[in-house]
């Protein structure tokens, strides 16, 4: 039977992972869970800002080619170290990689394979094969240009919310127009989703509309092997910046006991696309009337992962330990008290934002109600935090370092 490694220092040197994309708290994430239980580490970052560079676990930090391919320069990364291991963060480094070999000299390419990645960046695909299942999904509306948007407007049932099908493919339109991208919108009537709409009208490509589903964001993560879970984590968010949706400033974790009939569902669901790997599939949960409906499967390692890993929960390190070494996973790590995680740029950025009532209205006693929670947040001593760790602590000052410096640039 294989000794499973311990923190680093405990165990002889593991066979060494290269990582892409550790600009991020995912990726300071990974290098942690890998770096400390002995795994050499190469991290792969956009700036010298990254704040998974500037980790203590990390080995080697290379600062990626920004006209270059990753076809172009990973191969000859893996021969430099030896690595044994590829894995990555961002869902464009995904489809790179989707593109090139299993195995490169040895090394496992630990990402997902088309055609599954490419079933869950479709969220309309993705909601065909839930709906097969029985899953419950929001009503859908794909625009094309043969639509009488006017009338179809005039039919729906309000509020909506307005998301891109599949942001990496119209990610590159958008930009070569000069429109901004908007992970999510609301629409309370006919007149501002005709609004919203109009704005991609010489693009002849609109978002998707569906109908705005009531409740919190919650979230089941799985590890998928051989067609079952290996692990799983579930996660509920407090917060999010922007406060109208955005990504996850303070969540809290489930009992494992919970939504076990949902969890099923997640699991059947990531069986039916033949999933291998870790993925999050998430929903809107009402608690009031028990729905759970399904918003998009996140076919990579999410945003709240550094609460799954303070959680005891180390879906990196599972991924790394069962391809490369062949472990089972260990199921006797993950904590059953509740915690709490925060992401504490953006969620100062939340804060600000309710403050100045950029969103909707708050009275006085409310934002100070708000503001309190905030600072009694501050001072909970078991808080953690995405990026900040007293054992690790350089990365979040590179980070501020960082904040600072393109402060500095926009005010030139």
């Amino acid at each position: 039977m294989t000794t499973r490694p311990g923190p680093v220092g405990d165990s002889a040197t593991l066979p060494p992972a290269i990582v892409i994309g550790v600009d991020s708290p995912i990726g300071l994430t990974v290098i942690r869970e890998l770096g400390k239980r002995g795994v050499p580490v190469i991290g792969v970052g956009s700036s010298k800002y990254s704040v998974g560079g500037a980790s203590r676990y990390l080995r080697h930090f290379f600062r990626r080619p920004e006209t270059r391919t990753i076809a172009e320069w990973l191969p000859g990364l893996i021969r430099q170290y030896d690595a044994k291991a590829v894995l990555a963060i961002s869902e464009s480094d995904l489809l790179q990689l989707a593109e090139m070999p299993d195995d490169i000299e040895g090394c496992q390419i630990l990402t997902p394979r088309q055609p599954q990645l490419g079933e869950v960046l479709d969220k309309s695909r993705t909601m065909v094969v839930a709906r097969d299942l029985g899953l419950d999904t929001p009503d859908s509306w794909q625009p094309s240009a043969e639509d009488d948007f006017a009338e179809i407007a005039r039919g729906l049932a309000y509020p909506l919310a307005i998301k891109w099908n599949d942001p990496q493919a119209i990610g590159p339109l958008l930009s070569e127009n000069q429109i901004a991208f908007e992970k999510v919108e609301y629409a309370a009537n006919a007149e501002e989703l005709l609004g919203i709409l109009r704005r991609y009208d010489n693009l002849q490509a609109w978002p998707l509309v569906q109908s705005y589903c009531p409740g919190t964001g919650f979230g089941q993560m799985l590890l998928m092997r051989d067609g079952k879970a290996a692990l799983t984590f579930q996660h509920r968010r407090l917060h999010e910046w922007p406060v109208t949706g955005g990504v996850s400033t303070l969540c809290t974790n489930e009992a494992p006991e919970r939504h076990r009939d949902q969890l099923a569902k997640s699991e059947k669901l990531l069986r039916a696309i033949n999933w291998d790997g870790p993925a999050m599939v998430e929903y809107r949960y009402d608690p009031e009337t028990g729905r759970y409906c399904l918003m998009e499967v996140n076919g990579r390692f999410w945003g709240s992962l550094p609460l799954a890993h303070h959680s005891g929960a180390f879906f990196a390190w599972e991924t790394y330990a069962g391809r490369i070494l062949g472990l089972e996973v260990d199921e006797t790590s993950q904590s059953s008290r509740s915690i709490k995680a925060c992401y504490l740029i953006p969620e100062t950025k939340r804060l600000a934002q309710i403050w100045r009532q950029d969103v909707e209205p708050k009275g006085y006693a409310e934002r100070i109600m708000i503001l309190a929670g905030y600072i009694r947040d501050r001072l909970n001593p078991r808080m953690h935090y995405y990026i900040f760790s007293w054992r690790d602590p350089k990365p979040c000052i590179v980070d501020m370092i960082g904040i600072i410096v393109r402060l500095r640039r926009r005010g030139k």
